[in-house]
C-alpha cells in the first residue's frame, strides 16, 4: 500500500517537539525517533549527538536490548506453525537440558515459568555472558524463583533458552535464523546483531552533573536472544507497524500469519496484580491505552541505551500499520519509555486517519436473511447482522467500538456456524428451523435465542404465555 498525502508541517513540529522535549529534560546525548503509518510517508526526527565523529541521522544505531525479545518470540512462534513444536511442549523434549528442561515454552514466553532472571553467576558485573555450552551447562544452578504459573516473572535466561531452542530446530544459530526468516523478508536492513562503525556511544549520565560516561561495549553471547540487537528507529518503527499490522507489511503471511500475532498479542498475565497497566502475551508486552485501544511491543535497555517499540491497535484514527520507535543512548532516561506511546496518540488526535466511505455490498444469502434482526438470549435483546460478507452479531447495549461476534459455516451443516472471533469465539451457532425453512429459534454457546424475550423456561412476555 502506498503512503498517502504528507501530514500538515505542524503535526511533523508538534511530534519534533515532543522528541526535542523528552532529549532536553530527560538530558539524553542522542535520541532517535521515527513513526511508520501505512496511509502516511515515515516520520522521523534525531536530536543530539553520537558520541563519536559519525553525525546523528535516521541512519544511526542503537542498542535496542529486549526488543530482542519479541524476534525470537516471533521465531519460536514461525517454529510452531511449521510444525515443529508445540507451545505446551515442555522446552526439554526438544533440547538435551540439565534442569527445568519440564518449563513449557509457553511459560518461557510469557514469564510465567518461574525461572530466575538472569543465567547462573553475576554477569552484570563481569559484563561476561556465557557461550551455549556454558549456558546449559549450568542451568542446573540457576533457581526456580517461583511455582510455574503463580505469577509474571520476567527472565532474559528464559528467552535466552528458547533461542537455543530455535537454534537447535533450525539447524543453524539463532542469528542466521533471525536474518533469513525475519529480517530479509521485512527489509529490516539496519537490524544487526553487531554494531556498525556509525553506531551512536552509549552514555550513563551523572544525576548530579553533566557529565555523561561512556559505558563499556558489551556481546551478549547466548544470552544474546533476549538483549543483543542494534537497530535503527526506522526500522523499529516499521517492526512496531509489523507486530500490530502483519497483514500490511507481510501480505503473504511469509514471517508469521496474522493469526498468530493475535494469539502473541492476546495477555496470558498482567505484570502488576494491582494496577493492571499492562500485560504480557506472547513475548509482547501489551499497553492499554483506553478506548478500546492498545499498544503492543516492548522496551528495551542496555548498558548506556534504552529503547521503546511499539504498534497501535484499534480506535477511532488510528491508521493501518501504525508503529513508533524511540531510541536513546542513556541508560537512565526513563522518559523514553513513554515517548512512543506519547507520539501514536498526538499523530492520530492531530493527524487521524481518513474515514473510509461506505459503500453498498452484496445482500445477505437467501438461507440467512430470516436470521437478520433481533434476537434474545438470556434476557439480552442481540442483533443479527450481514455485514463485510459474514454474519455478525451485537448486544443491542454494547458500547461503541465493541468488535462484534463474527460467525463462519461449517462447510458440512449449512445451519451450523462457528464463532470465529468476538464473544464467545470457538462457540457454535446452531440454527432451527421450521418446516416451512423459516429460522424460528437458534442456540448460540447452548443458550437459547428467540424472537422475544422469554424466561429460560419458555416463558413468552408478548404471548403472555
Amino acid at each position: 500500500m502506498s503512503a498517502g498525502p504528507a501530514p500538515d508541517s505542524r503535526v511533523d513540529e508538534r511530534l519534533g517537539r515532543l522528541v526535542r522535549r523528552v532529549q532536553a529534560d530527560a538530558r539524553v546525548p542522542a535520541v532517535s525517533a521515527a513513526l511508520h503509518r501505512a496511509d502516511r510517508p515515515l516520520w522521523s526526527c534525531t536530536v543530539g549527538e553520537t558520541g563519536t565523529d559519525s553525525p546523528l541521522g535516521p541512519d544511526t544505531q542503537f542498542r535496542i536490548g529486549s526488543v530482542t525479545k519479541t524476534f525470537t518470540a516471533a521465531l519460536t512462534l514461525q517454529c510452531r506453525d511449521d510444525g515443529l513444536l508445540d507451545l505446551d511442549d515442555p522446552v526439554g523434549r526438544h533440547l538435551d537440558l540439565p534442569a527445568h528442561g519440564e518449563l513449557t515454552v509457553r511459560r518461557l514466553l510469557s514469564h510465567t515459568a518461574g525461572l530466575q532472571r538472569e543465567p547462573f553467576g553475576d554477569v552484570w558485573d563481569s559484563l561476561r555472558a556465557p557461550d551455549a555450552d556454558q549456558l546449559v551447562a549450568e542451568l542446573d544452578r540457576a533457581e526456580r524463583v517461583l511455582p510455574t504459573a503463580r505469577r509474571f516473572h520476567y527472565s532474559n535466561l528464559g528467552l535466552a533458552v528458547l533461542g537455543q531452542l530455535v537454534a537447535r530446530l533450525r539447524g543453524e544459530s539463532w542469528a542466521q535464523a533471525l536474518t533469513e526468516r525475519i529480517l530479509t523478508p521485512l527489509g529490516l536492513t539496519d537490524t544487526t546483531v553487531t554494531p556498525r562503525p556509525t553506531a551512536a556511544t552509549g552514555f550513563l549520565v551523572d544525576a548530579y552533573s553533566d557529565e555523561a560516561h561512556p559505558e563499556p561495549p558489551t556481546d551478549f553471547g547466548a544470552v544474546g536472544p533476549a538483549a543483543q540487537l542494534w537497530s535503527t528507529a526506522t526500522d523499529m518503527a516499521r517492526w512496531a507497524a509489523f507486530l500490530a499490522d502483519p497483514a500490511a507489511l507481510d501480505p503473504t503471511g511469509t514471517v508469521l500469519a496474522p493469526a498468530t500475532l493475535d494469539e502473541m498479542r492476546w495477555p496470558l498475565t498482567t505484570t502488576d496484580e494491582t494496577l493492571w497497566g499492562a500485560g504480557f502475551g506472547l513475548g509482547l508486552i501489551l499497553v492499554p491505552q483506553g478506548e478500546r485501544v492498545m499498544h503492543v511491543g516492548h522496551d528495551g535497555a542496555m548498558p548506556g541505551f534504552l529503547a521503546g517499540v511499539y504498534g497501535r491497535r484499534g480506535g477511532d484514527g488510528t491508521a493501518g500499520a501504525m508503529g513508533a520507535a524511540v531510541l536513546g543512548s542513556s541508560g537512565t532516561a526513563a522518559e523514553l519509555f513513554d515517548l512512543p506511546h506519547r507520539l501514536l496518540a498526538a499523530a492520530v488526535e492531530h493527524d487521524p486517519a481518513e474515514i473510509e466511505p461506505w459503500r453498498p455490498g452484496a445482500p445477505a444469502p437467501a438461507a440467512l436473511r430470516g436470521v437478520l434482526g433481533r434476537w434474545w438470549g438470556e434476557g439480552f435483546e442481540y442483533v443479527f447482522s450481514w455485514r463485510d460478507g459474514a454474519l455478525r452479531a451485537s448486544g443491542a447495549g454494547d458500547a461503541a467500538g465493541r468488535p462484534p461476534a463474527i460467525f463462519t459455516p461449517l462447510p458440512d451443516q449449512p445451519d451450523v456456524f462457528r464463532t470465529a472471533s468476538g464473544r464467545e469465539a470457538g462457540e457454535l451457532l446452531r440454527l432451527t428451523r421450521d418446516e416451512a425453512g423459516a429460522v424460528v429459534r437458534m442456540h448460540w454457546a447452548t443458550y437459547r435465542f428467540t424472537r422475544h424475550q422469554e424466561t429460560f423456561e419458555g416463558y413468552d412476555f408478548r404471548a403472555g404465555s
